[in-house]
């Protein structure tokens, strides 16, 4: 195929596909491009509710995460040769931040990914993602949703047994949790940021 003159030839994928280190070689490839079964998935700008969420979950995080924990904001982390998701949040331990030019994590190095669904990631987020976390092992994943300008917080945990994901709950007005560590979010304070 002869490339389009007036498009970057990194549109084109190679044959074998995009791998996870790609993304850092890649020259003008768009913020937080994602890397899913080896194929560049590019991201819409994110509405409001998305990030007020993003917001209020980080900072709540931040505030109840032990000192042996880091909460991150839009870092990829590679879950094998051609998977590179960029998480809106997630808890990795102290240790993985390596130095201030990195630009992912590895799935052992993370215990927890929170995805905000947009209407243009639902299935990707619903359904492809949480496969992927579950397979690379991340022990806990969350899914919120926008249902009718509220947030709604679908908490999963990692069965060992099954290597997928078990709803351990659904949080409509706060999110309290005792794992993985203790949490007591009132969701209703999304209005305040």
């Amino acid at each position: 195929m002869t490339p389009h003159p007036s498009l970057p030839d990194w549109v084109f994928p190679p044959p074998e596909g995009f791998v996870a280190e790609d993304l850092d070689h890649i020259p003008d490839l768009p913020a937080h491009t994602e890397l899913i079964d080896g194929s560049l998935v590019f991201v819409s700008p994110q509405a409001s509710f998305h990030m007020r969420v993003v917001s209020l979950l980080e900072s709540e995080l931040r505030r109840a995460a032990p000192a042996d924990l880091r909460v991150r904001r839009e870092m990829s982390v590679i879950l094998g040769r051609d998977q590179r998701p960029e998480p809106d949040l997630c808890v990795i331990r102290a240790d993985a931040d390596q130095h201030a030019k990195q630009t992912f994590y590895r799935a052992q190095e993370v215990l927890l990914v929170v995805e905000v669904v947009s209407p243009e990631s639902e299935t990707r987020d619903r359904k492809r993602k949480p496969v992927l976390y579950a397979e690379a092992g991340i022990p806990h994943f969350w899914r919120v949703e926008n249902h009718s300008d509220k947030a709604v917080i679908y908490v999963y945990e990692l069965d060992p047994g099954t290597g997928s994901y078990a709803r351990t709950g659904l949080h409509h007005d706060r999110l309290k949790l005792t794992v993985p560590f203790d949490l007591d979010i009132d969701l209703a304070e999304i209005d305040r940021i």
